[in-house]
């Protein structure tokens, strides 16, 4: 059964943007949709669904089982993955950061710290504290999209999530070994 986390922190639209591509379409989304910022995919239910929630929304294209849509002053968004063991919210608080809560799975750990919404450390404490009850909640500071002057981050082609995160597969490290 795949471990599942609660999360409640502040993040950027932008941030959980680039989390919903890389969770449902990032091996085919339009080059074209995937730099702008206005550009959410969607997916009605079974498995899994998007909604967003905007003041103005336009229907763009559909490719698979992703509605590509332009959504501006967006209100919320409703993610819950293909095997139901991630639900997310994201709920506007002031502009674009708003308040990502929810339940993630392993695999949404990964994708939320590939979006940086969480780094990779707090990903490893999630997964060390889980089933401890010794979870604290994650609070971070806030910056605007691509706050570190980089591209949004993504994995490579062909890299798992173990190697992304430098973990051993479906394993937690007993040992606390910062250093490689």
């Amino acid at each position: 059964m795949s471990q599942v986390v609660d999360i409640d922190v502040t993040c950027h639209l932008e941030g959980f943007r680039r989390f919903l591509v890389s969770s449902t379409c990032r091996s085919f989304i339009p080059e074209s949709y995937l730099r702008d910022p206005e550009v959410f995919p969607e997916k009605e239910m079974d498995p899994g669904s998007i909604y967003i929630e905007a003041a103005d929304k336009v229907t763009l294209k559909k490719i698979r089982d992703i509605t590509f849509v332009n959504a501006q002053d967006i209100l919320g968004i409703i993610y819950t993955s293909k095997s139901g063991h991630t639900k997310l919210k994201w709920r506007q608080t002031s502009g674009p950061i708003g308040r990502l809560t929810g339940d993630a799975s392993a695999n949404s750990l990964v994708n939320l710290s590939m979006a940086r919404i969480i780094t990779q450390q707090e990903v490893e404490e999630i997964l060390r504290n889980a089933g401890t009850g010794q979870q604290e909640p994650m609070e971070q500071q806030i910056g605007g999209p691509g706050a570190s002057g980089e591209e949004p981050g993504y994995a490579e082609s062909g890299q798992t999530a173990a190697e992304i995160l430098g973990v051993e597969p479906e394993e937690r490290k007993a040992e606390e070994d910062e250093t490689e």
